[in-house]
């Protein structure tokens, strides 16, 4: 199994065992309302457009909300089954750039959801492989930033992401500075810098 298939089915064992209306991240947004977005990206081509450009939105949401009434087995079960054969997200290796931080930011939406949260244990395949997307990524994740911008692991390991001045390091294990980087606050980094480009950076919005 991919890293990214190992995520899903973490991610849809966690949905099983809280139900439809558990709490998540994402603000008015119950597990429900989350499998069906994920549902919405792999299954409706037509509608998935629509969580990135708002001008197709209402397409989405009508989908969404088809996918969210239904039984909540049903909807696990596409879940489970993954893409259909003819799309791309199901070969392993479009799948581990594609949907691993999906997967992987969705599951802590909803770990995160309530008080109490605690980080999941380090994983070095899982960690390794969020680290290579965020030098990946990370320059479009950190581009509304208004100072320079270095991602930073414990162990040393660095990704510049963004030039500019009074440049701010953001200190964590991969899997919370990719949570930050989607725009989350309930992470778990350090944010370091002058006081004022600290300021300004933790201002600034982040992700997509």
């Amino acid at each position: 199994m991919s890293v990214a298939s190992d995520e899903r089915a973490a991610l849809i064992e966690l949905m099983d065992q809280l139900g439809p209306n558990a709490p998540t991240l994402c603000e008015g947004w119950l597990t429900k309302d989350l499998a069906a977005h994920l549902v919405v990206r792999e299954r409706r081509p037509d509608a998935a457009p629509g969580i990135l450009i708002k001008p197709l939105a209402t397409l989405t949401d009508r989908a969404m909300r088809d996918y969210a009434g239904r039984p909540w087995p049903e909807l696990l079960s596409m879940l489970r089954e993954g893409p259909p054969r003819w799309s791309p997200l199901g070969i392993d290796a479009i799948s581990d750039r594609v949907n691993l931080i999906e997967f992987y930011v969705h599951h802590e939406d909803i770990r995160r959801g309530s008080d109490g949260w605690q980080p999941r244990p380090a994983d070095g395949h899982r960690d390794a492989a969020l680290w290579k997307l965020l030098g990946m990524m990370g320059r479009v994740l950190y581009r509304r930033s208004p100072v320079g911008v270095m991602l930073r692991r414990p162990d040393g390991s660095e990704h510049a992401v963004r030039t500019g001045p009074r440049p701010v390091i953001v200190v964590g294990e991969p899997g919370e500075i990719v949570l930050h980087a989607y725009g989350r606050t309930a992470v778990r980094v350090d944010v370091q810098g002058e006081p004022s480009a600290v300021q300004a950076f933790q201002r600034s919005a982040r992700g997509l």
